[in-house]
Order: C-alpha cells, then structure tokens, then sequence
C-alpha cells in the first residue's frame, strides 16, 4: 500500500489508492456474510455510518477485523470523526473500476436474503 500512508502517530488509516484496488480483494471482502452485510447497510444509508451503528452478532474484535478487511481491499474507507471511526462506501472507486459489480452484488445479496428469508 502505498498511496495513502498515515504519519506515524496520527490517526489516519491506511487505505489502498484508487489504482490499487483489485478485483480479488474486493471479491474475498465481500465473501463474507458479516462484510457483505456491512456494505448492505452502508449502501442502503448512502452516507458514512459509525462502527457503533452495525449489531453485528461477532466480537468487537471480530467487527475490527471484518472493517479492517473492508478497508485494506478498497471496499470502504475509514475516517476519524472525534472519538468515532466513521465508514463509508468507496462507491465512485468501485463503480469506476468495475462497472455495475457493486450493484449486482448488493442486488444478488437482496434477491438471497429475501429467498432465505434472513432480512
């Protein structure tokens, strides 16, 4: 990673440049049935929602984690507001490097859980 590189000691994250984000990582983030429901949530909302927003049935270590892998594949980015890590969807990044796979993804994940009935 080499584009947005935090100075040590601030508390900016790391985050991969637009040109490094890759299909493989998006693919494996989104893999996830926790991760998928995140950026479900953060779709819907269209705006930046704080970690404290989503009741994820985890850890909260496990919630750091699954953000984590969200952030570092380029699928989210992560920004200090205050006390609160706030997190938004890279949508312009994704849609401009993978045209309409967001959305059949996000609609796929729609079409799923109305099947299964799981929300």
């Amino acid at each position: 990673m080499t584009a947005t590189v935090p100075a040590p000691g601030s508390r900016a994250l790391p985050h991969p440049a637009h040109e490094e984000i890759r299909l493989e990582g998006v693919l494996h983030a989104l893999a996830d049935p926790m991760r998928l429901r995140i950026v479900r949530e953060l779709a819907a909302d269209g705006d930046e929602l704080s970690c404290s927003h989503f009741d994820l049935p985890v850890t909260k270590s496990t919630t750091t984690h699954h953000f984590r892998v969200l952030r570092e594949s380029g699928v989210i980015r992560q920004t200090y507001r205050g006390t609160a890590k706030m997190n938004a969807l890279r949508r312009d990044d994704l849609d401009d490097l993978f045209p309409g796979l967001l959305d059949a993804l996000l609609a796929a994940a729609a079409r799923q859980s109305a099947r299964l009935g799981s929300g």
